[in-house]
């Protein structure tokens, strides 16, 4: 039995856990936390990928909640431009939807809720003339485009948990929390192992970040919370690109839900998402053949290539933790974020709800609520540094790419693309002194040499294939299962010799 004694134990590795981590040590604490499957496992890399400040929660008079996503948008477009860069939406108008009128005031208050600096503001379009319409079906000849901005989810997990390390925090994957205990001095809590070890932690403090499996991370550590969660599913599917442009739509549907059309990996178009009740019990989510098709009425409906459910290369499912508001309608729930604090003895605090664009907020209003219940002093300090690879040197993307290529003249524009939007600045860091492509090992599937994959296992907890595959990558969406399992057998061999 290994024991740890630590300021703050960080329950559940999302964004959020990781966040709060960082932040944390960043302030001087020290930091524990435990995540029982791979960081950002689960709703953390489900999401639909966008940093954004929520259009439609304008309706539900959430005015807060947008503009405190509009100013988070900026922060992190600046912090991590490798995985965040801006995207431009256009929104069709349909008759019998919302008025234009409602369309041009919520786009109004959208451009002008929080400070814009690198985004351009909204326009009108005549689809008519405008080549944004020719992927339409011609039923829409007006419609408005808006900017927010796309991020790799599960990057952007990896990447608060580096720099949490870097400044000194533990961070355990595959590792359970089972329990914990509270005393005059703080809190005895028990993690597992995957592979049954058990481990110890005195910690001053715990910060209750498992996401949907908050209420149960609460009971095992037998405090009773008055609030609850509403656990809803939001599927996507993934199809073969419907358009070609960087342009993404956002569709109107007859229920007064949107479903986002985003282009995805390059070769695909990513469509989601839903919003239905999701039973803790039923195991893990996944798109039901209900969702999928609901997905592929509401693209058919507006573009003129029609979408079906034969069509899906791939598909995913997250649960979002919602903070129960008692809305009906799961569409209505609130997105925002609520932070209960419990010092009946050692500080609590947990984390019910919240959005992957606030999450860095999130972390920072939990960190300095643990920090003042614990009697020390730190400032704020995320906004204003960057996560690992976020530095280019104050050059552009654009500009640290065409530096890239002449250094490395051999590596495909695609693949050092590709390399650069997972790596950015640290790109360098993961390619070493290579000259030649066969200074990067062999190409284990998907592009991943075995350099790279080398990078994953020493500094990104990689422990499976599909950590590499599905989460620090996308990569598999480009295999075939025959590859896949190919690169499962090379990933072995890479492991071990890690």
């Amino acid at each position: 039995m290994t024991t740890d004694t630590v300021d703050l134990l960080v329950i559940g590795g999302g964004a959020n856990g990781a966040g709060i981590a960082r932040d944390a040590a960043g302030r001087g604490l020290s930091v524990l936390l435990a995540e029982r499957g791979d960081l950002g496992g689960a709703t953390s890399s489900a999401s639909s990928k966008l940093v954004h400040g929520g259009l439609r929660y304008l309706e539900h008079y959430e005015f807060r909640l947008v503009r405190e996503a509009l100013g988070e948008r900026e922060v992190l477009l600046r912090l991590a431009p490798h995985i965040v860069w801006p995207m431009r939406f256009v929104l069709p108008h349909l008759a019998g939807m919302r008025p234009r009128w409602m369309l041009r005031a919520g786009l109004f208050l959208y451009d002008n809720l929080a400070r814009r600096v690198t985004l351009p503001a909204s326009e009108a379009l005549d689809f008519r003339t405008h080549p944004w319409g020719t992927p339409l079906n011609g039923e829409s000849r007006h419609g408005f485009a808006y900017s927010d901005a796309w991020v790799e989810d599960a990057r952007l997990v990896i990447l608060n948990a580096r720099d949490a390390a870097a400044r000194g925090a533990t961070i355990l994957v595959r590792t359970a929390f089972t329990g914990a205990k509270r005393d005059a001095q703080g809190w005895t809590a028990t993690l597992r192992e995957e592979g049954g070890e058990v481990r110890t932690v005195r910690a001053r403090a715990i910060a209750n970040a498992a996401g949907p499996w908050v209420m149960q991370a609460l009971g095992e550590t037998g405090v009773a919370a008055k609030d609850r969660i509403r656990l809803v599913r939001g599927s996507h599917i993934v199809v073969p690109a419907l358009y070609e442009g960087d342009q993404a739509y956002i569709l109107q549907n007859d229920d007064r839900r949107v479903v986002f059309v985003i282009p995805y990996e390059g070769r695909f178009t990513l469509i989601g998402t839903t919003d239905v009740p999701h039973d803790a019990d039923a195991g893990a989510p996944r798109c039901t053949p209900e969702e999928a098709a609901y997905l592929c009425r509401a693209v058919s409906r507006q573009f003129r290539r029609p979408v079906s459910p034969s069509d899906i290369v791939w598909s995913y499912s997250g649960v979002r933790p919602l903070h129960d508001d008692g809305a009906e309608n799961p569409s209505a729930v609130t997105r925002d974020y609520v932070l209960k604090m419990n010092t009946d003895g050692a500080p609590l605090l947990s984390v019910f709800g919240g959005k992957i664009t606030t999450y860095r907020r999130l972390a920072e209003d939990a960190a300095g609520q643990i920090a003042t219940a614990l009697g020390h002093a730190g400032a704020a300090w995320t906004a204003g540094a960057t996560l690992p690879g976020g530095d280019l040197g104050g050059r552009s993307s654009a500009e640290f790419l065409a530096e890239a290529a002449r250094r490395y003249p051999f590596l495909p524009a695609a693949q050092l693309r590709r390399l650069f939007h997972c790596y950015g600045g640290e790109l360098d860091a993961v390619l070493g002194q290579a000259r030649s492509p066969a200074d990067l090992g062999r190409d284990l599937g998907g592009g991943i040499t075995e350099r790279e994959l080398d990078w994953m296992v020493r500094q990104e907890w990689v422990r499976t294939p599909e950590d590499a595959l599905w989460r620090r990558t996308k990569r598999g969406l480009h295999m075939t299962e025959a590859e896949r399992q190919d690169f499962a057998r090379s990933f072995q061999e890479v492991r071990q010799a890690a």
